[in-house]
């Protein structure tokens, strides 16, 4: 049941986000039970997933390029953090935790982590789960009306040279982070992609790509084949956290779906897990319903797999041909 907002309920949000601040340590103190500032915390957590630059760096983090620079150069002095060329292009500079940055993310983590359970322990039985949907929904919409506008980034239809690793990688880097998953996932992921790939060039499978300043940031497609006829099966939606609350994930799925409808398909189906309550909300304003849920662990990791199915809308002005030209 949804719970209307009282007259006075802004003012109350905005009194418990400052409390929030205040208790979780931004304002000053040992924050994280370390002496690192609360932007360098949030670093090493980011850079515990690998694969990120400086500038990757700041677009999640929403800091300009000289205050992430001057704040890893005292991590890297600190010993927590250490730079390498990048394999490809020497002028790039990786990321990566040291051993003592290692150690000292995970007392991070286990410090927490138990600051947020005790604080659930003394929560009523039963509600933690709202706890959960509400922060989540109200940090998407926070982050809806910052970062870089929707101009910066375009999306393509088709693929592009990197695409299969790129969307792997933005696969395997969240969803270690989001649900623990690992090795088989990833090969799950790569393998499955190049084997669309090569089905590209039937006329009812698509693969959209997102770009901003030459770097992939999100993917979205739609494969046409695989459910039997009728069923278009949405796979590989993306979005890298630097482009988070851009409006990025509803562009793609917007893009996504009017094709779908385009062609002709009667259900548009997904399969997702539970716990992703943002990403929830978005399917879910875009049409699509939850028809099933059963745990699995077939990533290593036991979830509770959600499939989500969305009947065909009536086809719009635009021809399906014109809709993989978006």
């Amino acid at each position: 049941m949804t719970t209307p907002l009282p007259p006075d309920g802004v003012d109350a949000i905005r009194s418990a986000s400052r409390r929030l601040v205040r208790e979780l340590g931004f304002m000053g103190g040992r924050f994280a039970g370390t002496d690192l500032s609360p932007s360098a915390v949030h670093a090493l957590i980011e850079i515990e997933g690998g694969g990120l630059t400086a500038r990757a760096l700041a677009g999640r983090l929403r800091l300009d390029k000289s205050s992430v620079s001057r704040m890893l150069r005292k991590l890297v002095v600190s010993g927590d953090v250490a730079e390498s060329a990048d394999a490809g292009d020497g002028r790039i500079k990786m990321l990566a935790l040291t051993a003592d940055g290692r150690r000292r993310v995970a007392a991070i983590h286990a410090f927490a982590r138990a600051q947020v359970t005790g604080a659930l322990d003394r929560l009523p039985p039963g509600v933690a789960g709202t706890v959960l949907d509400g922060i989540s929904l109200y940090a998407e919409a926070l982050a809806a009306d910052g970062g870089p506008p929707d101009a910066e980034i375009e999306i393509v239809n088709g693929y592009r040279t990197g695409l299969i690793a790129r969307v792997t990688e933005m696969h395997a880097l969240y969803y270690a982070r989001a649900s623990g998953f690992g090795r088989r996932f990833e090969a799950v992921v790569a393998g499955g992609l190049a084997g669309f790939c090569e089905r590209l060039d039937h006329p009812r499978n698509a693969i959209w790509s997102a770009w901003r300043g030459g770097e992939m940031v999100g993917s979205i497609a739609i494969d046409g084949e695989d459910l039997g006829a009728g069923t278009a099966h949405l796979r590989w939606f993306i979005v890298d956290d630097s482009a988070r609350g851009t409006g990025l994930g509803r562009r793609l799925l917007a893009t996504a779906l009017a094709l779908a409808d385009a062609e002709g398909f009667d259900e548009t189906h997904l399969w997702t897990f539970d716990g992703l309550a943002a990403a929830r909300h978005l399917y879910e304003a875009h049409g699509f319903t939850c028809v099933e849920e059963r745990p699995g662990d077939q990533w290593g990791t036991e979830v509770l797999e959600q499939r989500f199915v969305r009947a065909r809308l009536t086809a719009g002005p635009q021809s399906a041909a014109s809709q993989r030209r978006t």
